[in-house]
């Protein structure tokens, strides 16, 4: 082959390999172009759906598949950059709570306390400024009684009360932690009496002042237990305020010696009754006792504090005992007494332990000392008792917490 003739074959090689490469050149500048183009769409899909989407922020508490809620301070719904539109509220078995959303809807809660052990799911829903929606949903467990505790406490909210009553607490669950749970616990007085509270075992704690509450004073008991751990993984759940008031000054002074009972408001005797108090066997409790029951007709029934015809102490069980007021848990009463003489009263102690006014069968006439005594008395009034020969009252043994020196009482404290 020639110069010249290689020189040409070349030429046409290269020329060839050059429209390889320009054209492989052109292939890649045409997928660029196309990707290019991708991307500007997507891009321009993204900003839509981004001019459409709300900038409203929901937020719901607790959070989504929390357990152990609780049933006071649960199910907030609020919002940032919205207002609310829509929230509802239902249990696992559909039952619709009540709620309502706040004056600037920008929140919403319960309108009352969940239950507890209760699964409840919260849908809800809010606009922005230029009403665009958004949605959040949530669902949450409250705690379960098994992990809980609740304290059942007397005087009621709104009573009016006898100035020995205290605030008797009892929990339904054995307390522990004591000081984080009394901290839970506020007793104030409008007379600005110091109260201190005392734990008597792990379920009760009761409050009272050094000396009786103040007539005519108010009492306020805040409960704020919710979320406070008072035993290890068992927590409160009540949170309320209540008030009580304290009404006028009764003490009365039963003597079992003189077998006399001197009745005084404000210091000063305003009647003086003949009583019956328990025999030589059957002594009546000594000390201050609180009134903390009252009841028009009562049954009593001795076997139910161990008088039988066994034990020589002799049974018995009257289905209408009139007039009766509790002064202990283990059965010590003030009441009526129509079975016995009316020469007993005043001048013999023959009770089983109890203190008897004279009084009639039925409760119905007014004109019995037994009658007087319990239209003047109300739950909180104190009986103290003397000279009985038998031991002072337990200061646990119904709310008798007054036989207990304020250096005792105080020493009683968690904190």
């Amino acid at each position: 082959m020639t110069n010249s003739k290689r020189r040409k074959c070349l030429m046409t090689a290269s020329a060839l390999l050059g429209g390889v490469l320009m054209l492989t050149a052109c292939s890649g500048g045409d997928a660029d172009a196309t990707d290019a183009n991708k991307g500007a769409s997507q891009a321009g899909a993204d900003k839509a759906a981004a001019q459409q989407t709300s900038e409203a922020q929901i937020k719901i508490t607790p959070a989504d598949g929390s357990d152990n809620a609780s049933i006071n301070n649960a199910a907030a719904v609020t919002v940032a950059k919205g207002t609310l539109t829509e929230v509802t509220m239902t249990t696992t078995d559909g039952e619709t709570v009540e709620g309502r959303i706040s004056a600037d809807k920008k929140s919403w809660k319960p309108s009352g306390q969940l239950e507890r052990a209760t699964t409840y799911r919260i849908a809800a829903t809010a606009t922005d400024a230029k009403g665009r929606a958004a949605h959040e949903n949530a669902s949450f467990t409250t705690v379960a009684p098994a992990h809980s505790f609740i304290g059942s406490f007397t005087p009621d909210n709104g009573s009016t009360v006898g100035v020995g009553m205290p605030v008797s607490i009892n929990f339904d669950k054995a307390i522990t932690n004591k000081a984080a749970v009394q901290k839970g616990v506020t007793v104030t007085s409008s007379s600005g009496q110091e109260v201190a509270c005392h734990w008597f075992n792990a379920n009760r704690m009761d409050c009272r002042p050094e000396e009786y509450w103040t007539e005519n004073s108010t009492v306020t008991l805040k409960l704020a237990l919710d979320g406070v751990e008072g035993a290890q993984g068992v927590y409160g759940v009540q949170q309320k305020t209540v008030t009580f008031h304290i009404g006028r000054n009764q003490v009365s002074y039963v003597d079992a010696k003189t077998k006399q009972m001197k009745v005084t408001q404000d210091g000063k005797v305003v009647k003086t009754i003949p009583i019956s108090a328990g025999s030589p066997d059957n002594k009546t409790y000594q000390g201050q006792m609180v009134i903390s029951e009252k009841f028009k007709e009562t049954r009593m029934n001795g076997a139910t504090v161990g008088f039988t015809d066994d034990d020589g102490k002799g049974e018995y069980d009257i289905k209408d005992v009139p007039h009766a007021m509790r002064l202990s848990t283990s059965g010590t009463f003030i009441h009526g007494n129509y079975w016995g003489s009316p020469s007993v009263f005043g001048n013999v102690n023959t009770s089983h332990g109890c203190v008897g006014l004279q009084d009639k069968k039925g409760a119905n006439d007014p004109s019995t000392p037994a009658a007087w005594f319990y239209e003047n008395s109300i739950v909180g009034d104190v009986v103290v008792v003397s000279n009985t020969g038998d031991k002072t009252v337990a200061p646990d043994n119904g709310l008798n917490g007054w036989n207990m020196s304020w250096s005792e009482w105080k020493a009683g404290s968690a904190v």
